[in-house]
């Protein structure tokens, strides 16, 4: 074994295991209670402050808390986290999600593919596919696919977003609105547990919502850390889509509604 290599045994795994669900717990107590204070967190998992504050700073990296002095809090409902933070929080998990759905669409394919990290990323995946017709109102999106030849890649037209490259307003929403395609693969900022789908700007989610009612299937990309997330404006919810597709499985109540309402969940672990 090289010095290089770090050797997994039983002990590490359990630790690292008990970490994520330290975790879990952190920002499951922060949103039902809101400002939570390092003292109580330490003393509630039996720690110390110094590793209260490492665990704070790696959610606050996720973007599932947000730092204050003294403690943690929600991620406010009104802001969603800056777009050059989002490209990389869940990276490695958006490239599998991403994989995962590729497989799932055939070549010569019409497709949708809205605003979004993890949607670039699922652009990214089917770069190899033949003979795809792909509508986007995301640059980031037509710039990743323009690079194969035989993908055809129609924009449209709007107001383009500095922060991210995003296409929004009537225009958008008129353009989307003439085609009904195989595919339409979404983004989202949150989802309930009720399965209520949520997002933080008005705009992209009209978008997103004529994107959904002109597919003919409607896949849902999103990573785990967007679930029991917040955010001030309502989509729509999951029963309106076809499959999800995620990194880790969600809540004991989002996959009743789920299975309740024939959504399909594909896992990718």
């Amino acid at each position: 074994m090289s010095n290089r290599e770090k050797k997994i045994t039983p002990d590490t795994c359990g630790k690292h295991a008990s970490v994520r669900t330290r975790h879990d717990k952190i920002v499951k107590m922060v949103r039902e209670q809101g400002f939570v204070a390092i003292g109580t967190l330490a003393e509630r998992f039996n720690v110390t402050p110094q590793t209260v504050r490492r665990d704070i700073n790696n959610l606050c990296n996720l973007g599932l808390l947000q730092r204050h002095h003294g403690g943690a809090g929600p991620i406010l409902s009104t802001e969603n986290v800056d777009y050059t933070d989002r490209k990389i929080l869940c990276l490695h998990e958006k490239q599998i999600i991403a994989k995962l759905v590729a497989k799932k669409i055939p070549s010569r394919s019409s497709l949708f593919i809205n605003i979004g990290t993890t949607t670039e990323e699922v652009a990214k995946a089917l770069i190899h596919h033949e003979r795809l017709r792909v509508i986007t109102n995301s640059l980031n999106v037509a710039r990743i696919l323009n690079a194969n030849s035989n993908i055809e890649v129609i924009v449209t037209g709007g107001l383009v977003r500095h922060k991210d490259c995003g296409i929004v307003g009537e225009a958008a929403i008129d353009f989307i609105r003439q085609f009904k395609v195989d595919y339409g693969i979404i983004g989202i900022s949150g989802v309930d547990k009720d399965g209520t789908l949520l997002d933080f700007d008005y705009r992209e989610v009209t978008a997103a919502r004529s994107i959904m009612d002109n597919s003919r299937k409607v896949f849902l990309v999103t990573d785990h850390s967007k679930f029991g997330r917040n955010a001030m404006v309502r989509l729509g919810n999951i029963q309106e889509i076809d499959a999800m597709f995620t990194d880790k499985m969600p809540s004991p109540e989002l996959v009743e509604v789920m299975k309740h309402n024939e959504v399909e969940l594909h896992v990718a672990e």
